[in-house]
């Protein structure tokens, strides 16, 4: 391989790279966004979380097909390999957080659309926040190829599924009391779900960040996996 084609590889890629933030940041702010129209209301801001979406999509089929691209032209091997297809795997997580992000938008716009004001019966703050500074973790950790944030993003999601858990109880609880509150209670547990899969995907994204640094798959080997491999990124 030429000097020349080795500098446009790193080009190529490094635009890749590049298209994966910039979709990541633009997904932060449909989750932000997301949130803060839930809680206030603002229909506007809904609705621009819910246009907004579109935007998202056609990122990914750009960063998706600048990967297939990539690979037929300059056919990458080991590390250049995977991360291209750590890249790929990214944005269909990004994607999908997105799409969380229009739910909650979509929920919100029903909840804020009755006669009387929406007034919520539990506390979904919490685990929209965690969800919320996991996501940006998630992609600090893309972005600087930090194997070391992994641990702690699943010990995160962990708070997050508890959270998710206990609303669930919570609103069962409501709906069984008082069946007028069902309506509601169902849109609140289908935000609830939506902030739990954001954490999910979250995951997905530190443990893709140890795949291309490492190597190494740690989906669905466990805690204890992690974390190897986050103490030998500590110790590089």
């Amino acid at each position: 391989m030429t000097q020349h084609t080795l500098k446009q590889f790193d080009t190529d890629l490094e635009a890749i790279r590049t298209g994966v933030l910039q979709m990541g940041g633009l997904v932060e702010s449909q989750v932000t966004n997301a949130f803060a129209g839930l809680r206030s209301g603002d229909k506007s801001l809904i609705e621009k979380v819910i246009a907004g979406d579109h935007r998202i999509n056609l990122l990914e089929v750009d960063i998706d097909e600048a990967c297939s691209k990539l690979i037929a032209l300059r056919q990458p091997a080991a590390s250049d390999l995977r991360a291209v297809l750590g890249a790929m795997k990214t944005v269909t997580d990004l994607e999908r957080i997105g799409d969380e992000a229009k739910k909650v938008a979509k929920a919100a716009r029903r909840l804020h659309s009755g006669d009387l004001p929406y007034s919520p019966k539990v506390d979904l703050n919490h685990a929209a926040l965690l969800a919320s500074d996991m996501l940006r973790k998630a992609l600090d950790s893309f972005a600087r190829m930090d194997v070391t944030l992994a641990p702690e993003l699943a010990r995160m999601d962990e708070d997050v599924d508890t959270a998710f858990e206990a609303v669930t109880r919570q609103l069962i609880t409501y709906m069984m009391e008082d069946p007028r509150t069902i309506s509601n209670s169902l849109e609140t547990l289908f935000i609830a779900k939506a902030i739990e899969r954001i954490g999910d995907h979250a995951v997905n994204i530190s443990e893709y960040v140890i795949y291309m640094a490492h190597g190494r798959d740690v989906r669905y080997a466990g805690t204890e996996a992690v974390e190897i491999e986050a103490a030998k990124g500590a110790k590089s």
